[in-house]
């Protein structure tokens, strides 16, 4: 009897032990606060996730940049840190060319031109993650980006001195062309930048409006709608490949649902955040017809300039995006 209660015991422990080796925990680190939008899709994702497998993989999300800052979380789900990770894509452009192509000034300044623009660049994306041990899950459009300033805007000039917010090589370089002092300031140091006086001026959504609370510091904003820049939710390959193929399946069948979720909600918060700015006191207008032409000359020179570094693939990238 107490052979059998033994054999009984030992088979318990094994069936649990199999079921915590069938639990998979995957980190997700993000680097924009819990309430923006991309997280609450992010967090949806991996809700879904981990109802549709049972429980089988659980993703954790780490908003705010709690985990890894946004410059280091790609790298983090390269060397396995963290299994999953959510990018700007155009901050990788220092990589490769490939990745800022949404953020090439007025190449692509609505959510329509933005679908084509993606769509194009794909396959170029897809290679160049592939050979770095990524994989593509989804990716979800911030709103059309903005001027935001402390001062009144009429014309390029009026945006020499500025202390002009960076966050990638795009913004860098816009505010090089007009003569604005870069100053590189992530999302998670924004508020406090502004408070401090440290920038006064930058491009961006109203998206990053509301949550940084540009309005409580700066007073005009100027809808460029200049780019459709893009957040990429990427996967660790090796990790991915480690799944049960079903398991695979739920997860690109729910990355899929994300993205068509994330594209939706991004042009609702388009609305609603210049409501917000409008709202709080902050002056939201067009740009005048005037600086709008010098934007937009802007937007020629670093689109010279973005396919003389991305080359050939940069050649065939654009002619894909004109063809549709």
């Amino acid at each position: 009897m107490r052979a059998i209660r033994l054999t009984s015991i030992v088979a318990a422990i094994g069936l649990i032990a199999g079921a915590a080796q069938a639990q998979t925990k995957w980190d997700m680190p993000t680097a924009y606060p819990v309430s923006n939008f991309h997280s609450v899709n992010a967090q949806k994702f991996a809700d879904a996730v981990k109802a549709k497998t049972g429980g089988k993989l659980e993703i954790v999300v780490h908003a705010g940049a709690s985990l890894f800052k946004a410059p280091e979380i790609k790298r983090a789900v390269q060397t396995g840190q963290a299994q999953i990770g959510e990018v700007l894509m155009v901050n990788l452009s220092n990589e490769d060319a490939i990745f800022g192509v949404d953020g090439v000034p007025f190449l692509a300044t609505d959510y329509t031109e933005a679908k084509k623009l993606a769509d194009a660049a794909k396959p170029f994306v897809d290679k160049r993650l592939a050979a770095e041990g990524l994989q593509l899950l989804y990716a979800v459009p911030w709103p059309p980006q903005g001027i935001y300033a402390n001062k009144p805007l009429n014309s390029v000039k009026d945006m020499e001195g500025l202390k002009w917010r960076a966050y990638s090589p795009q913004t860098a370089r816009i505010g090089e062309l007009v003569k604005a002092q870069p100053v590189t300031v992530q999302q998670a140091e924004l508020s406090q930048a502004l408070a401090t006086g440290k920038v006064n001026s930058m491009i961006t959504s109203g998206a990053t409006g509301v949550d940084a609370k540009i309005y409580e510091q700066l007073k005009y904003f100027y809808d460029a709608q200049a780019w459709v820049p893009k957040n990429m939710v990427v996967v660790n390959k090796a990790a991915f490949d480690k799944l049960d193929k079903a398991t695979q399946a739920i997860v690109v069948a729910e990355a899929k649902a994300a993205e068509d979720a994330g594209w939706a909600a991004s042009q609702t918060v388009q609305t609603e955040t210049l409501a917000v700015l409008a709202k709080n006191g902050m002056t939201v207008a067009p740009p005048s017809a005037e600086f709008k032409a010098e934007l937009a000359g802007i937007g020629k020179t670093m689109a010279a300039e973005w396919e003389a570094k991305a080359g050939a693939d940069g050649k065939a990238l654009l002619a894909a995006y004109h063809k549709q």
